[in-house]
């Protein structure tokens, strides 16, 4: 190796520069616009979870945990399996605590990923996907999730094309419900279709539920672990940033059947080993909550969806139903572009608001280009002010 080719970086991430958040949130923050881009809450978790993480820094928890997690997470993550998803989860051969969901995403994917392996996404796909596919070695292959032709209901995909897809060299279904960007929920039925093909092609499913809480409208999510087949091939993963709205502290988990696991754990202590220690009895408080929390936390959201999908339709956007999430996709070719990276880059200056063009979720980009993504998980006060802008703007 040349000392030149030794300063390339890895090979597989040469396509990947700064991501489209870096740049949108120095946009925002250079023109003062009011930024519904990236996903975080403007606002902290609730009171109990907030002290006890200020308990668990007054009381002994600021070293190393274990690798697994602390007990008490893990004891916590396995009854919220229990008694949300109905899957027995033991805690302490079959629960990982990872730095966040991205984390555990890509100790899975490095973990049983090889050089070729190729893996199935959906698009569009939060962007670290494509990112830790390439870290492992791996290939990834797209199914186009489409909006509906009439502008009702959810994204939806082509069976035929999912199956035209997979072939002898596909390792791993790659499965995020409910699903950001689009804020579709999968359905029973889809996922059923998911999971025969997994069990016919003896693929691993890695499913990313971050947002498994905050769904709209009566739609249900269910863990694709659950269904009949499929607990011995699945990792489940989720974390507690977008639930307790504390993004920061990067408290996320998997759960697989020990032969997984063990190979997941072996990845992970290479990675961050352990982290966030005070956090994660914190985080076992939180999920202790109950139903009436996780109700209240997507009621709220769900109210503030309506409220800027209301503004974003009166401005002249097409906007699809989010079911879930903190999102909400637009088509902007009413406003007369279909080139949403130009426009989401001119936004801040036209109107003082900052959105992220969907194309970046995208490998096949024309089936993205003219669609942007909003987010709503912020206050009512930042909620008006970008209705006020959007008025203005329109």
């Amino acid at each position: 190796m040349t000392a030149g080719s030794a300063r390339t970086g890895h090979p597989g991430l040469a396509e990947f520069g700064e991501t489209i958040f870096a740049t949108m949130s120095e946009l925002a923050t250079r023109t003062q616009a009011v930024n519904l881009g990236q996903g975080f809450p403007d606002s902290d978790g609730p009171p109990e979870v907030l002290e006890a993480a200020a308990d668990a820094l007054r009381n002994g928890f600021n070293q190393y945990p274990p690798l697994s997690g602390h007990q008490v997470l893990r004891a916590a993550i396995a009854e919220h399996q229990r008694t949300y998803r109905g899957l027995e989860v033991d805690a302490d051969s079959e629960v990982l605590v990872t730095a966040g969901a991205t984390e555990a995403l890509t100790a899975s994917l490095m973990a049983f990923v090889g050089h070729g392996d190729e893996v199935i996404m959906f698009e569009p796909y939060y962007d670290s996907y494509a990112a830790a596919v390439a870290l492992a070695g791996g290939v990834r292959r797209v199914v186009t999730l489409r909006p509906p032709d009439d502008g009702v209901g959810a994204f939806g995909f082509e069976l035929d094309e999912l199956r035209a897809t997979v072939n002898d060299r596909t390792r791993v279904l790659l499965l995020n419900t409910p699903h950001n960007p689009t804020g579709k929920v999968f359905t029973r039925t889809e996922l059923m279709q998911l999971a025969e093909i997994a069990c016919e092609r003896d693929l691993l499913v890695i499913a990313d539920e971050v947002y498994e809480h905050l769904t709209f409208d009566g739609h249900q999510h269910i863990s694709i672990a659950a269904l009949p087949g499929m607990a011995d091939r699945t990792i489940t993963i989720s974390s507690a940033g977008k639930t307790f709205s504390v993004t920061g502290w990067k408290i996320g988990w998997a759960c697989a059947a020990p032969p997984l696991m063990q190979a997941i754990r072996s990845v992970k202590q290479y990675l961050t080993f352990v982290n966030g220690g005070p956090f994660q009895p914190a985080v076992a408080v939180g999920l202790g909550l109950g139903a009436a929390y996780f109700a209240g936390v997507a009621a709220d959201l769900q109210a503030r969806r309506d409220r800027l999908r209301a503004s974003l339709t009166n401005a002249g956007f097409v906007t699809f139903a989010s079911q879930g999430t903190y999102f909400t996709t637009v088509d902007i070719r009413p406003l007369g572009t279909d080139d949403g990276r130009a426009f989401c880059l001119a936004l801040p200056e036209r109107a003082g608001l900052v959105a992220i063009p969907s194309v970046v979720f995208y490998d096949t980009e024309p089936e993205g280009r003219h669609l942007v993504r909003f987010a709503f998980c912020k206050s009512d006060a930042v909620l008006d002010q970008a209705a006020e802008r959007l008025a203005a703007f329109s």
